[in-house]
């Protein structure tokens, strides 16, 4: 049966924060894990899940990186097939399976998508895809998961395309292929549920804590709320910075990849009950997404472009990425979405690892995650959202090897994810904060889920701070949280 636990072991905190910090300063652990991305709080949990000592820690806070700007899907690898590239094809099937039916049902659910299909898409390109569909249905049975939590594809008419989306444009439709995947609530929640839970089995999350220098048998770090520096000792070591994770191991080369997205106020789309799959334009098996959200906003992606330079801490939208995903978009629509509609847009890098020249197209470089034992330490890269846990799996058996630590194997196929027990808080405090999220909620976050400021409260344990507009009116409720 999968384990849980009572929400009190799994609370962080300021004060939990600050009492660990002290003892890791002072001890030495089995495992330190640099990142508190999905990879880095699945590292976390996964090797406190084998009984053993892990500090964890991030210069920012959870989810702070890539794990908070992905399209919010759990998604069983279809555009992989199409590339032939079946192990990892089968890898997010099984892994997306896993969440949906055991460790984290109350995060992960199956969500409907339609692909209209207008007169840009041919009769070819229509079976071709739903040929894709019931591949992907194979990889559902083949990693065994019921139908019941993942309906199969089928054939929608004109009429019933328009009932579960009425937006789109009427003109030449001849209906819709239906496909169902798998949706988060939200990706930085589901990081935050990863640390409360490796948090439970007893590993040390320190947020704001920053790694200067890696080295076989540690770090170099400070406090960046005090500016102290310390050494933290530890028997094995895990780099899982994402896209930072060259900074920390300059063996490793990345190619970053940008995804953007949008965010519309659900007035844009008015009646969108599913997902869309907007072929795009000149591609042959790539689309953009349209994903309604439960707060009622809608996000539209996704980009693929190539990054170079420095990582900065937080990407930025380009225009030019806004004005080519409104061109897709508004292409199927009855009514066009003008740019000052768009509400807001958030842009993620994707930590690719580099291939020959490192000169080709990001879209075509593998999602393949790989574990590098180099420079005295392991570091894990690449991957997905999806297979999160499977990376954390393959960086904790190297890890545990390489420095022959007494271990168990891995469990977390069987470890439910905390929830939220934020019902009395919210019952106490119902003012509304914005996005659907209550006063009380955000007192939550602060008392059980490791929220430090007004960042961490709008940015990453809510999606408030998505628009602009909506971040300024919540921050007075946010402040009044922090002040206890």
């Amino acid at each position: 049966m999968p384990r849980s636990f009572p929400p009190e072991a799994s609370s962080l905190n300021a004060a939990r924060r600050s009492a660990e910090l002290a003892r890791t300063a002072e001890e030495t652990v089995d495992v330190l894990v640099v990142g508190l991305g999905a990879t880095g709080a699945g590292a976390a949990l996964d090797a406190a899940s084998r009984g053993l000592s892990v500090a964890a820690i991030d210069a920012h806070d959870l989810a702070f990186g890539t794990s908070r700007w992905s399209s919010k899907m759990i998604h069983g690898g279809l555009r992989y097939l199409a590339k032939a590239q079946l192990g990892v094809a089968y890898e997010s099937a099984v892994e997306r399976g896993i969440l949906l039916n055991r460790t984290a049902p109350h995060l992960v659910r199956a969500h409907p998508y339609l692909l209209p299909l207008t007169p840009g898409v041919s009769r070819g390109q229509e079976s071709l895809v739903m040929t894709g569909y019931r591949l992907g249905d194979g990889l559902r049975a083949a990693a065994r998961t019921p139908r019941r939590l993942l309906p199969g594809p089928s054939r929608l008419t004109a009429v019933r395309a328009r009932a579960a989306a009425p937006v789109l444009s009427g003109y030449g439709l001849r209906g819709a292929l239906l496909s169902w995947d798998g949706r988060l609530e939200d990706d930085a929640r589901l990081v935050v549920a990863i640390a409360r839970t490796a948090a439970a089995f007893g590993a040390r999350v320190l947020t704001r804590c920053r790694a200067l220098e890696l080295t076989p048998t540690g770090a170099r770090a400070r406090d960046e709320l005090t500016g102290e520096e310390f050494t933290i000792r530890a028997r094995a070591v895990i780099n899982a910075a994402g896209v930072w994770a060259g900074q920390l191991n300059p063996e490793v080369t990345l190619r970053p990849s940008r995804g953007t997205h949008l965010v519309l106020r659900g007035e844009t789309l008015p009646g969108l009950r599913a997902g869309l799959h907007v072929p795009i334009p000149g591609e042959s098996n790539r689309f953009a997404l349209v994903l309604p959200q439960h707060d009622g906003r809608v996000y539209v992606g996704l980009t693929d472009e190539p990054v170079d330079g420095p990582v900065p801490d937080v990407p930025e939208a380009p225009e030019d990425d806004i004005r080519a995903l409104l061109e897709v978009l508004n292409g199927i629509l009855e009514v066009p979405v003008t740019r000052e509609a768009v509400a807001g847009a958030y842009a993620g890098l994707r930590p690719l690892l580099a291939q020959g020249d490192g000169s080709g197209r990001t879209a075509d470089l593998s999602r393949r995650h790989a574990v590098l034992d180099a420079g005295g330490f392991v570091t894990v890269v690449g991957g997905k959202l999806t297979t999160y846990r499977r990376m954390a799996e393959d960086a904790v058996d190297r890890a545990v090897r390489r420095a022959k630590l007494p271990a168990g194997p891995c469990v977390t196929t069987e470890v439910v994810l905390a929830g939220r027990a934020v019902r009395p808080y919210a019952e106490a405090e119902p003012e509304p904060a914005g996005a659907g999220v209550t006063k009380g909620e955000l007192r939550f976050a602060v008392e059980h889920e490791g929220a430090l400021d007004e960042d961490d409260l709008l940015d990453r344990r809510t999606r408030i701070g998505l628009i602009p507009e909506d971040r300024v009116a919540a921050l007075p409720i946010a402040r009044d949280v922090l002040k206890g």
